[in-house]
């Protein structure tokens, strides 16, 4: 960029002088300070008098000039003290018009903005929106429309919270604000609801079952010779927590092995049959519990002939666990690092070897996650038993089938919720709930462990 300066030569022109330029004069004691002659309107000044001669350049390096000099300046001109070729916007574009000197630009800092700091505007934005979206749901739900029910008035009254609340934000928030607080209240109800479901079924199971729950022979009998009339401190659901635990016993011993190699095969040896070997377990995945359950019924049972034993309810059940087994274990694997299994390769390890002190080591928290999972699927399950076994009231330890006997089923939890809750008596009920309890405490313990063997463990990496 260059600029004029106003010093003029033997044309009368402005010559244009680029910056950093070194000004050199006839006087033998110029120094690097020099006066320029800067147009006196530019500063809004009067013009000085005196002639003076064109290119006229003044020397001000004395700190106490003579009046000669002074006045030898130009008549249109007022003389400026300048550092000849410093970067000065002013003293280089003096004379260039109507070109405005360059002025720095101050900076503004912008500070991020918290949007999840809430403020008392932002609670009793909230509160009130929630209050006066109830109070006008009410009224319009239940004295002017013709409705009733409380589903459709939870669900109205939600709307209306969610458009008066964003209303509200609007009036004293930006549009991000306004989306962010409606993106929470979404989500916030969502949770809720999972929430507020698990806990109702919860209380609502323990409330009906509390009295059979509060019997200790409730845990340590069976229902051998008592009646479904019979008073709750007689008989229990011993036979069927223990033919829970040797059903889904057998089942594991199955599954475990099985899921885990499905696993390490699709991942570490591949080829064109794992991918049908993956298709394959994701849709068992989604397989309904009835179908493993006549799938075992027919194949072992009708074409086999074993008869209605533990043995066909463990099978059936293992139909359930093993692609919730085979699935949760495959995640697992994927996500190891390539790193670990290409040292141990490098280093003269065969594949085997790899997969046994390296793959599986490594991957074992997730395996036991896998394992807890598939189990928390299969001890729930009911069809599969109520067709491959079938429902008892005495206590059995073996799986198998006695040879004096045609059939020796053996019960489970889930089939004796189903048996008891389906009888009509109120006391047999309450013990069919009392099951139901133990049932979901047990499932709910198994997640709790899997949550605690998921957890990321920072201290061991």
């Amino acid at each position: 960029m260059t600029t004029t300066w106003d010093l003029r030569g033997e044309s009368g022109e402005p010559q244009p002088v680029p910056p950093h330029t070194t000004i050199t004069t006839t006087f033998p004691t110029i120094e690097p300070l020099a006066a320029v002659a800067v147009p006196s309107a530019v500063h809004g000044e009067s013009p000085s008098t005196g002639p003076a001669e064109p290119g006229t350049v003044v020397d001000l390096s004395d700190p106490a000039p003579s009046a000669t000099h002074i006045s030898s300046a130009p008549q249109t001109t007022v003389t400026r003290r300048i550092q000849v070729g410093a970067q000065e916007p002013t003293a280089f574009n003096a004379g260039a018009g109507d070109v405005e000197p360059d002025r720095p630009r101050s900076r503004v800092k912008e500070l991020p903005r918290d949007i999840g700091t809430k403020t008392v505007d932002d609670r009793m934005s909230f509160w009130g929106s929630l209050t006066s979206s109830f109070a006008l749901v009410w009224v319009l739900y239940y004295q002017i429309l013709p409705f009733t029910g409380r589903i459709g008035f939870v669900v109205l009254w939600w709307v209306g919270f969610l458009a008066i609340y964003a209303g509200v934000t609007a009036m004293s928030n930006p549009a991000v604000v306004v989306k962010d607080r409606l993106a929470g209240a979404v989500v916030s109800s969502g949770a809720l609801i999972v929430f507020g479901t698990l806990a109702t079924a919860i209380v609502f199971t323990f409330g009906r079952g509390i009295e059979a729950l509060l019997n200790p022979g409730f845990f340590t009998h069976d229902m051998s010779g008592v009646r479904p009339t019979s008073p709750l401190d007689q008989g229990g659901i011993l036979h069927a927590i223990v033919g829970s635990i040797i059903e889904v016993g057998i089942a594991i011993i199955i599954t475990l092995p099985l899921g885990i190699g499905a696993a390490v095969y699709m991942n570490e040896v591949g080829g064109r049959f794992s991918r049908v070997v993956r298709t394959i377990i994701e849709a068992m995945t989604a397989l309904p519990s009835v179908v493993a359950g006549l799938f075992i019924y027919t194949v072992v049972i009708v074409v086999l002939g074993f008869p209605r034993t533990g043995i066909a309810a463990a099978l059936a059940i293992s139909v359930m666990m093993l692609p919730i087994i085979a699935r949760s274990a495959d995640v697992v694997i994927r996500t190891m690092p390539g790193g670990l299994r290409e040292a141990s390769l490098a280093l003269g390890s065969s594949k085997w070897q790899t997969v046994k002190q390296v793959v599986l080591p490594t991957v074992r928290p997730g395996l036991a996650t896998a394992l807890i999972l598939g189990i928390a699927r299969g001890v729930g399950e009911t069809s599969p038993v109520l067709l491959t076994s079938g429902a008892s009231t005495y206590l059995t330890y073996s799986p198998f089938s006695d040879p004096n006997v045609t059939q020796q089923p053996m019960n489970s939890l889930p089939l004796f919720v189903f048996s008891a809750v389906r009888s009509g008596e109120p006391l047999f009920i309450a013990r069919g709930f009392g099951a139901a309890a133990v049932l979901m405490v047990l499932v709910l313990i198994l997640f709790v462990i899997t949550r605690w063997l998921a957890r990321e463990r920072i201290g061991r990496r």
